[in-house]
């Protein structure tokens, strides 16, 4: 018989929790700055009260920012930010253990997805918590009446920062929004070394094909693409860049990469990852270019990024021969191989970024959401960086956590600094 729990949530099974439970305890082994910050937080209570609903991806790294906030005084929910990135066990132990409610199932489907985020939303929340910014785009759209009560939210992502800054440039933004991804904290590293190492975790998870050889056309050249291009390099990989920005092209070349316009990557390609936040990066006329193999993956935040839609369009068969890859046969018998159905690869076929990497981006939100409780009525309905001393203080955390020591200026070098007197 399954267990039963008194708060409301939607998951697969309760009986994972114990699976769940150990893998969240290793991963917070792994989370020493938001460690530090639970620890304040459990004196201090900073949110006392507050209501939080967080739509961000289910995982381990993510139930510990769950659990410091619920620490923090916090009331909390959670819903996924994917249908294919929940880790069941985790939402199983949130439920269960830390009597943290979270509707998400992998592999739900799109009504039950968006179901999860309207019981999210059921809680009333004082703050949002967006990786993709699906939260805020549903209280537009499907929930107007909570938007007056909403004090700020945070935003995890590059995609849903897009969305985000143009909602504001239109003037329909009707709450403050922190961008987390925006800090130097999160998108130096977890955007260049978590998806970098997370993304080729997923692919080789899904195919165990060889790297080494083999040519990887990295679509966008962005951090995440960064990432990417330069782990798949280190594999051994002949690695080709695709871009539309012409610094970020020239950058990619200096770095060592071919760059070239996706008509041209297509017929050479062997392993195609999209990392842009756009639609349609690879669709029909790229398609119709591939070799017979070519095995293609998103890793950007929605699977718009790959024309699916196309895909299934050109396709005479379609079958499923591994665990998230799926065969489409076109026309001669030529196939292309599909990860993931198109979603975030490293999460779909793996766990996603590792915990030592995301905690600076969980420090991050964490320390946002205190700061909009402290200083929300004072912002407008904009788009905000993370302050400054709350980026900066992360990176002094996690430094200390690692045992390294850096150099402080000296009142000398201060005062020439803050000087303009003194020259050659």
């Amino acid at each position: 018989m399954q267990a039963t729990t008194a708060i409301k949530h939607d998951i697969k099974d309760l009986n994972l929790a114990a699976k769940g439970k150990n893998r969240i305890e290793w991963a917070n082994q792994w989370m020493p700055v938001l460690q530090l910050i639970r620890k304040r937080f459990i004196k201090e209570r900073p949110l006392e009260g507050v209501r939080i609903s967080a739509c961000l991806h289910v995982t381990t790294e993510t139930a510990n920012l769950a659990i410091t906030l619920r620490d923090g005084g916090a009331d909390v929910v959670l819903c996924a930010s994917n249908p294919l990135s929940t880790q069941d066990d985790v939402a199983a132990c949130l439920v269960k253990d830390y009597n943290i409610p979270c509707f998400s199932i992998k592999g739900e489907d799109k009504d039950t997805y968006y179901s999860h985020i309207l019981a999210a939303l059921d809680h009333q929340p004082q703050i949002t918590m967006d990786d993709g910014a699906d939260l805020v785009t549903t209280i537009l759209t499907r929930r107007k009446e909570l938007a007056a009560g909403v004090i700020g939210g945070t935003e995890e992502t590059t995609t849903g920062v897009i969305r985000l800054r143009s909602m504001a440039r239109q003037g329909v933004l009707k709450y403050p929004i922190i961008a987390v991804n925006d800090a130097d904290t999160k998108h130096l590293f977890d955007n260049r070394y978590g998806t970098g190492q997370s993304t080729l975790d997923g692919i080789l998870r899904a195919t165990n094909v060889l790297l080494a050889g083999s040519r990887v056309v990295i679509c966008g050249y962005g951090w995440c693409g960064r990432g990417v291009a330069m782990r798949a390099k280190g594999h051994g990989a002949d690695v080709i860049v695709t871009e539309i920005n012409p610094t970020r092209a020239l950058e990619a070349t200096m770095d060592g990469f071919r760059v070239m316009p996706m008509a041209e990557a297509a017929k050479i390609g062997d392993l195609f990852v999209t990392l842009t936040g756009n639609k349609s990066v690879v669709r029909s006329e790229h398609f119709s270019l591939m070799k017979d193999g070519a095995i293609v993956a998103n890793s950007g935040h929605f699977n718009v990024e790959i024309d699916i839609p196309a895909l299934e369009r050109a396709a005479h068969s379609k079958r499923q021969v591994r665990d998230f890859v799926d065969e489409y046969t076109l026309s001669g018998g030529k196939k292309i191989y599909l990860l993931g159905e198109g979603r975030l690869i490293n999460l779909a076929a793996a766990e996603g970024h590792p915990a030592v990497v995301m905690d600076m981006s969980f420090a991050n939100q964490a320390l946002s959401a205190e700061y909009l409780v402290l200083q929300a009525k004072k912002l407008e309905h904009k788009v905000y960086i993370v302050p400054e001393e709350i980026d900066q203080k992360v990176a002094q955390l996690k430094l200390e956590s690692m045992g390294i020591g850096i150099d402080k200026l000296t009142p000398e070098q201060e005062e020439y600094l803050s000087s303009w007197s003194e020259g050659t």
